[in-house]
């Protein structure tokens, strides 16, 4: 039987955040044993385990709600001891509270889980005294410290690799479609053409996923000096190709949904081909200058191929809304490339 994919994930966790989780969980249950000896570390342990996360902010997002709930779950169950005492029945009425008071002040499921887990586990293993509960306080507090310390110090994560790998494969896809259209010339060609440049946009948002991520990791992380120009100039190199991108489909489609077997009787046709070659070149050329692409290509000079706007005569008048609507698009992405306003 195949483990349902609802509790699997698409990749492993790094074999480096796995040990940094078991190494903060550890310290914390030393350090918070020590501090306290009279009761085992638990809320110490759960806090550095749940703090270490992919990067150094996400950790600290994952302390505040942590803490947040653990305070907030502890208050419930101390105020409910006593008020009604320790009958057992009384776990069951801090978890519903704790959850009611979540959801009174709309705090996030992460938060609101922890309020209830908190309140539940101070009712379970200890005491509603006060005494216990802003122990267990404390040992929270340490073990989120523990998590956040860890994953700063150890090798905290960079996410800039996935980044500048997605980046260069949508370049180097969006100059491959560049190239496709120019030498379309039958309508079979044109029903593959339609698929693969369809592929440019889930490759555009995941190049915006990855450079988001790899931003999202430089935040409060140590190593962020050396490495936030390359991620400046990945998400520039970006704002660059999202137009062309756009542009590449919209022309393939007016393209698909214009053709007809004298398209390639007008002299245009041939030149405004050349024109795409062209600028496939220098998408490539964009992509290296980058330093992105993460199949290098010597074939490609390291000189523009755009020059001159393209200048044609008017086309035939069965053709004219075609060849007008392809001069259109790369006019912009002429002016993409060569940054022109």
């Amino acid at each position: 039987m195949r483990i349902p994919a609802a509790i699997r994930a698409s990749q492993r966790s790094p074999l480096l955040q796995v040990v940094k989780s078991a190494a903060a969980t550890i310290a914390a249950w030393l350090i918070a044993g020590w501090v306290f000896p009279a009761q085992l570390p638990v809320f110490a342990a759960i806090a550095a385990l749940l703090v270490v996360q992919p990067s150094v902010n996400q950790s600290l997002s994952k302390a505040l709600e942590r803490s947040i709930g653990v305070i907030a779950g502890v208050v419930i169950a101390v105020a409910l001891g006593l008020l009604l005492g320790s009958p057992s029945w009384i776990v069951l009425l801090a978890i519903v509270v704790a959850m009611l008071v979540a959801w009174i002040f709309r705090a996030s499921p992460g938060t609101g889980n922890q309020v209830a887990i908190s309140a539940m586990l101070v009712l379970a293993l200890g005491s509603s005294s006060p005494e216990y509960a802003f122990a267990r306080i404390v040992e929270t507090l340490i073990g989120v410290v523990i998590g956040i310390v860890v994953n700063a110090l150890i090798v905290p994560p960079v996410l800039v690799a996935p980044a500048r790998r997605d980046v260069g494969l949508l370049g180097l896809e969006l100059a491959a479609s560049l190239d496709r259209l120019a030498d379309a010339q039958t309508p079979a060609r044109l029903q593959e053409l339609m698929l693969e440049v369809r592929l440019l946009r889930p490759m555009k948002e995941a190049a915006e996923a990855s450079i988001a991520a790899g931003e999202e990791s430089l935040t409060l992380n140590p190593r962020r000096s050396t490495h936030r120009a390359d991620l400046r100039e990945m998400r520039a190199l970006l704002d660059r190709l999202s137009p062309i991108v756009t542009q590449t489909i919209g022309m393939t489609r007016a393209y698909f949904d214009h053709y007809d077997d004298r398209i390639g009787e007008e002299p245009a046709v041939a030149a405004i081909a050349e024109q795409l070659r062209r600028a496939g070149h220098d998408v490539r050329l964009a992509v290296q200058v980058a330093d992105a692409s993460p199949e290098p290509d010597t074939m490609t000079s390291a000189i523009p191929a755009l020059t001159a706007p393209l200048v044609i005569r008017p086309p035939s008048s069965q053709h004219w809304i075609l060849i007008g609507s392809l001069m259109e698009d790369l006019r912009r992405i002429r002016g993409e490339l060569l940054d022109e306003d």
